[in-house]
C-alpha cells in the first residue's frame, strides 16, 4: 500500500513544533503518535521511527512523529521527559485534526518516552492505547542489580569467557574487583534504601518518577502493550522492578496489559530483524484492538 508523508507545524504554548504525518488513502478511526525518547529527533536511531511510520501506513495505520519543544527542529527550551504533557496534548490534537475520521490515538514511546507516556495517557480520553518499549525506570540500585544478574553472572556461563580465561586474555583480579564493587554498591544502596523507607512512605506517589509512572499506569483504563529487549540493561532493570515490586507486578498482571520480549534485541532494536519484529508486534496489536484495516504487510 502506498503512503504519503506530509510535514506539519503546530503550536505548543507559543512554540512551533515540527512533525511528519504519514498516511494512506485508507480511512482509520485511530492513529499512532510516535514519541521521541532521549536526545534524538523524529527520525529516531538508525531511522527507526521513520521506518515504523512507513510500515504502519503500508498497513493502513496513519501516524505522526514529531520533535517536542527544544528537540530537533522544534522551538522552545529543552526539557526532560517529566515535562512533556503539554507537548503530547498538542501533538494528539494536531494528529486528530490533520487526518479525516481519526478520533483516537495510540501513543508509542521508547525508553523515557515510554515513561512520559505513562505520565500523560490517563489524562487524555482520546488516548485509546499505549505502546511502551523498554520503559526508563533507572535507579542506582536497580542498575547495579541488573548488571550483576544479566552481565556478570551470564558471563560466567558463557564458553567464550572460560576460553579467554584459560588463555590468559581475562584479568581475573580486575574482573573480581568489578564484581565485588557492584555487590558492595547493591548492599550499600539497599541499606540506605531501608533507612529512608519510613520517610518515603509519608510522601505522595508523585514524589518519585517511578511512582508517578506506576500511578499513571494504574489510572489508565485502556489497553497497554509493553515490548522489551532481551539484551538491554534498561529493559532488564524494568523487569527486575516488576519482579521485586509487588505493586508493579500487580499492575502488569492486569488483563489490559500485554508484554512481549524480543530475545537478543538491544535497546534501540538496531537490526533489521529486530525492527521488523517491533513493527509486526505494533501493527498486529493495533489492528486487533482498534477499528483499523485488518490486512497487514510486514
Amino acid at each position: 500500500m502506498k503512503y504519503n508523508e506530509m510535514p506539519i507545524v503546530f503550536d505548543c504554548k507559543g512554540c512551533r513544533l515540527i512533525g511528519i504525518i504519514t498516511s494512506t488513502q485508507k480511512q482509520s478511526t485511530a492513529a499512532v503518535l510516535i514519541v521521541v525518547g532521549g536526545p534524538q529527533y523524529r527520525a529516531g536511531s538508525h531511522r527507526q521511527f521513520t521506518l515504523l511510520a512507513r510500515n504502519l501506513a503500508e498497513n493502513g495505520i496513519p501516524s505522526l512523529r514529531f520533535d517536542y519543544r527544544g528537540m530537533g527542529d522544534s522551538e522552545g527550551d529543552s526539557r526532560g521527559f517529566e515535562e512533556l504533557n503539554d507537548d503530547l496534548r498538542s501533538a494528539v490534537s494536531a494528529l486528530i485534526s490533520s487526518i479525516d475520521c481519526v478520533e483516537n490515538v495510540i501513543i508509542w514511546g521508547l525508553c523515557d518516552a515510554a515513561s512520559a507516556t505513562l505520565y500523560y495517557a490517563y489524562t487524555d480520553i482520546r488516548v485509546c492505547g499505549i505502546i511502551l518499549l523498554n520503559p526508563w525506570v533507572h535507579t542506582e540500585i536497580g542498575a547495579n542489580s541488573a548488571r550483576l544478574k544479566h552481565y556478570y553472572l551470564t558471563r560466567f556461563l558463557q564458553k567464550a569467557f572460560w576460553i579467554k580465561l584459560s588463555s590468559g586474555k581475562v584479568d581475573i583480579i580486575d574482573s573480581l574487583k568489578q564484581i565485588l564493587s557492584t555487590i558492595f554498591k547493591i548492599v550499600s544502596n539497599r541499606l540506605w534504601h531501608s533507612k529512608i523507607m519510613n520517610a518515603e512512605a509519608t510522601l505522595s506517589n508523585d514524589q518519585t518518577f517511578i511512582s508517578r509512572m506506576l500511578d499513571g499506569l494504574n489510572q489508565y483504563s485502556c489497553r497497554v502493550l509493553i515490548i522489551l529487549s532481551g539484551n538491554d540493561l534498561v529493559a532488564q532493570e524494568f523487569q527486575q522492578l516488576v519482579k521485586t515490586n509487588r505493586d508493579w507486578n500487580k499492575a502488569l498482571s492486569l488483563a489490559k496489559v500485554e508484554t512481549s520480549v524480543i530475545k537478543e534485541a538491544n535497546h534501540t532494536f538496531s537490526s533489521r530483524i529486530w525492527r521488523q519484529k517491533v513493527n509486526e508486534l505494533t501493527i498486529n496489536w493495533v489492528s486487533k484492538n482498534f477499528i483499523l484495516p485488518i490486512d497487514k504487510k510486514i
